[in-house]
């Protein structure tokens, strides 16, 4: 009793501490039954290349932040559910060695770590706390569908040229991102707007090529919803889900002073360690908490 006790002041403690980095910009992360399991930095692809953040992983959330003071000040603080979350390991690229993509249904986007043995720690990690998280709030399990998910940004130095008409870019001609399929287009290119509910409760941008997608998906809609009323007794009167399915974030590119991740030392080990715990109770927090 004493020992949990322990650990849930402990515990709190780290919490407190994780939430006064990101100040009042950030949300208010303890709750009843969180736990801190770990934290560390890791590189992010962003538009303009990858940037380093922070990252804290609870038993239920994944957030991360821009790095303004290595240990004492982030911001631009991010919220993930854990059972939104599906990984996909990815092979080494030039300049994300150690990588793996993260989708969720608002925004997806690849991460890298320092070494391989801190991205399968981190993987690993997330996808165990995901699964008993999904086990004790009775979620399914096939929740992976493909469309569900945001898709991914290409980023800004990919492409010299609009990925719908080529133009080539330049100070008049800036790059934009469609937010449904990710791909790198020009202003003339993705002047069109449409709502795409799992990122954005106000319309986004869209390039040419995902208008006729969009609307095709609303006149499905709109012929499904028109059957439910002439044939309300038939087999097929089944709900389907809105057609609005990949996007990306309607985040700007995430901007700030970088500086060197500072690691926590193990108090087990003497030297640095890659993937950090900071109490030796955070390897392993009673099941219970969740």
């Amino acid at each position: 009793m004493a020992e949990q006790l322990t650990f849930t002041i402990q515990n709190r403690e780290r919490i407190q501490a994780v939430e006064s980095t990101f100040g009042r910009t950030g949300k208010m992360l303890l709750k009843p039954g969180r736990i801190l399991v770990g934290e560390g930095c890791l590189s992010k692809l962003c538009r303009r290349g990858p940037k380093p953040k922070v990252f804290f992983l609870f038993n239920d959330i994944l957030v991360y932040g821009s790095i303004m003071v290595p240990g004492r000040w982030n911001n631009k603080q991010k919220l993930i559910p854990l059972e939104d979350v599906q990984q996909e390991d990815l092979e080494d690229g030039m300049a994300m060695p150690n990588q793996w993509l993260i989708r969720t249904p608002r925004k997806s986007f690849y991460v890298s770590a320092a070494s391989p043995e801190e991205k399968n720690a981190w993987m690993g990690h997330i996808e165990q706390y995901k699964s008993l998280l999904v086990q004790a709030k009775g979620l399914p399990t096939d929740n992976a569908a493909e469309n569900f998910f945001a898709a991914t940004w290409i980023p800004d130095m990919a492409s010299a040229i609009c990925m719908r008409c080529s133009k080539r870019f330049n100070v008049a001609n800036r790059r934009h991102h469609c937010r449904r399929c990710g791909y790198i287009v020009c202003r003339a290119c993705s002047k069109s707007r449409a709502l795409i509910p799992n990122i954005s409760s106000r319309p986004v941008r869209i390039c040419r090529a995902c208008v006729s997608r969009v609307h095709e998906g609303k006149e499905q809609g709109k012929q499904r919803a028109k059957g439910k009323h002439w044939k309300k007794n038939t087999v097929e009167d089944t709900p389907t889900l809105c057609e609005y399915e990949t996007s990306s974030d309607d985040e700007s590119s995430e901007q700030g002073y970088q500086v060197p991740t500072k690691w926590f030392k193990s108090p087990e080990d003497e030297d640095y360690s890659p993937y950090c715990y900071i109490k030796s109770e955070h390897r392993n927090p009673p099941v219970s908490e969740l």
